[in-house]
């Protein structure tokens, strides 16, 4: 991983965050350097929608060039429901399946907007990327595949549904 210039962090230390987000920086600064891959979501689900994005990768600037993937089930299905399947019925899963098939898309590069916060710009480019995958936006992260939703959130969502009923 040292020689493929990964960033590793800790997300609930602040140091880290702050580290991380200077050697981005310093990264984008150095034009000699290739583009760093980022996965904003930071965990994958069930190909059918796409979480909410971190918003640290879209706080150090620079140009966002997104690129949509979405596996086609149909010979295989990569998911990984670790609730449901061990590692190994996982591995076994996915190295006996007849093939593991993916559309991935390039889309056009984008830009933070003058007055745009790093949220609304993440939401920006998730909704540009799963427009192009099919796939509906989900306002919530994927630590909630692992964690219990919290009362305040379950409470605001049933007031939404009342007031529409």
């Amino acid at each position: 991983m040292k020689t493929a210039h990964h960033v590793i962090f800790e997300r609930s230390e602040m140091k880290d965050r702050h580290l991380v987000r200077k050697k981005i920086r310093e990264h984008i600064a150095d034009k000699t350097k290739l583009p760093i891959l980022i996965f904003p979501e930071g965990t994958c689900i069930n190909n059918t929608s796409v979480m909410m994005f971190k918003k640290g990768s879209f706080e150090v600037g620079g140009t966002i060039h997104p690129v949509a993937i979405k596996y086609d089930p149909r010979f295989g299905d990569p998911f990984w429901n670790s609730m449901k399947y061990s590692m190994m019925t996982y591995a076994f899963k996915l190295v006996t399946s007849w093939a593991i098939v993916c559309n991935v898309w390039y889309l056009p590069p984008m830009v933070k907007e003058e007055e745009e916060d790093a949220v609304h710009f993440a939401d920006r480019v998730k909704a540009v990327i799963a427009a192009q995958g099919g796939m509906s936006v989900l306002p919530w992260d994927g630590g909630l595949k692992r964690k219990k939703v919290k009362e305040s959130f379950k409470e605001e969502q049933q007031k939404k549904y009342c007031q529409i009923v």
